[in-house]
C-alpha cells in the first residue's frame, strides 16, 4: 500500500466524484480509478459503490476513511518533530462549532490552546450542527466538536461544559417585552425562527420539545442554520426564536432577550470528540477542560 494511493482514496471520498478528484490531486481521471482499484485490491474489498451517475462510499470505505487520515496525519506529524523542540506539543486540529451558540466557549478554549500550545495549528470550522457534527468526528474529518448534549452514539466521548438557561429573542416592539412575567405558553400564537428540521440541531430538538411541554406546537415561518441570522430575522419582524441566555450580550439592534418563567429548561453545552485514537494535539486540547472550566466561562 503507498501513500498516496490513501491521498487518493480521501480525495474521492470527500469529493464523492472522480472527475473533481482527479483536478484536486492534478491528474488525470483514468489513472485515478487505476489507483483506487489498487488500493481496493490490496485491502481486499470494495471501498465505493459507482456507476454513471454517482460515486458513494461503500460500509467498508465509511470504516476505512478515519484511519487513512491518521496515517496521512501521522505521517505529517513525523515530518513536524524533525522541526520542533523536543517536549514541544504540536500538530493540527480541526474543530467544530455552530456559531454565536458558541460565543462563550469558543473565545475561551481557542484563546487557552493559542497561549498554552502555540506550536498547534488550529483550524475552526463553522456552522456545525451537532449530528452533523458526530458524523464528522466519525469520518475523522473533525477532531473535536462543540455540541448540544445529550447525544445517542457509543462511538463518541462527550464532557459538559455549560448550562444555559432558555429564553425568547423577540423584536423590540413585541407585546410581551415589558411583562414582568412570561411564560413560554405565551408564544404559542407567535412565528417561531428554528434550525432547518430533519438538519441535527439539538436547538432544533429543544424548541420542539420545550413547547410541546408547554402545551402547543410552535407555528414555525422560516428554518435557519445559523442562530445569529436567525435574530436578525427576528428584528425584521419574521418571528420570534428560543434561544439560550447566552446570546443575550450579542442580540442584534431591534431585538431584546426576554427571560422565561416556570420550570426552567438549559442548554446543555458540550465537547465531544471520537473514541478512535487521537493525537498528542487533541490530547493537550482536552487536558485544558478542567482548566478553562476552573477560571469560569
Amino acid at each position: 500500500m503507498e501513500i498516496r494511493w490513501l491521498e487518493a482514496f480521501i480525495a474521492v471520498a470527500e469529493e464523492l466524484h472522480f472527475g473533481n478528484a482527479a483536478i484536486r490531486l492534478r491528474m488525470a481521471k483514468s489513472p485515478l480509478s487505476q489507483v483506487i482499484r489498487k488500493l481496493e485490491h490490496s485491502v481486499g474489498t470494495e471501498l465505493f459503490n459507482r456507476n454513471t451517475r454517482s460515486v458513494e462510499l461503500t460500509s467498508a470505505g465509511h470504516a476505512f476513511l478515519p484511519h487513512a487520515r491518521m496515517v496521512l496525519e501521522d505521517l505529517e506529524l513525523a515530518r513536524q518533530s524533525v522541526k520542533v523542540p523536543e517536549g514541544v506539543v504540536y500538530g493540527h486540529l480541526s474543530l467544530g462549532f455552530t456559531g454565536v451558540l458558541n460565543q462563550r466557549t469558543l473565545p475561551r478554549f481557542t484563546r487557552a490552546v493559542r497561549d498554552t500550545y502555540p506550536e498547534i495549528e488550529l483550524s475552526l470550522v463553522g456552522r456545525v450542527m451537532t449530528q452533523e457534527a458526530i458524523a464528522q468526528l466519525d469520518a475523522g474529518t473533525l477532531d473535536l466538536a462543540f455540541v448540544g448534549l445529550p447525544i445517542d452514539s457509543t462511538r463518541i466521548e462527550t464532557q459538559l461544559l455549560l448550562r444555559e438557561r432558555f429564553g425568547m429573542v423577540v423584536p423590540t416592539g413585541h407585546p410581551l417585552v415589558d411583562q414582568r412575567h412570561v411564560e413560554l405558553s405565551m408564544f404559542s400564537e407567535d412565528h417561531f425562527i428554528t434550525p432547518p428540521i430533519g438538519g441535527g440541531s439539538a436547538l432544533y430538538d429543544d424548541t420542539i420539545r420545550a413547547c410541546t411541554n408547554a402545551g402547543f406546537y410552535p407555528i414555525i415561518s422560516q428554518q435557519i442554520t445559523d442562530p445569529y441570522m436567525s435574530m436578525m430575522l427576528v428584528a425584521t419582524g419574521v418571528g420570534v426564536a428560543y434561544l439560550p441566555e447566552g446570546v443575550r450580550p450579542v442580540v442584534p439592534p431591534g431585538t431584546a432577550f426576554v427571560p422565561l418563567e416556570g420550570e426552567p429548561v438549559y442548554m446543555n453545552h458540550g465537547l465531544a470528540w471520537s473514541k478512535i485514537r487521537g493525537s498528542t494535539a487533541r490530547e493537550a486540547f482536552l487536558g485544558l477542560v478542567d482548566e478553562v472550566l476552573a477560571e469560569g466561562l
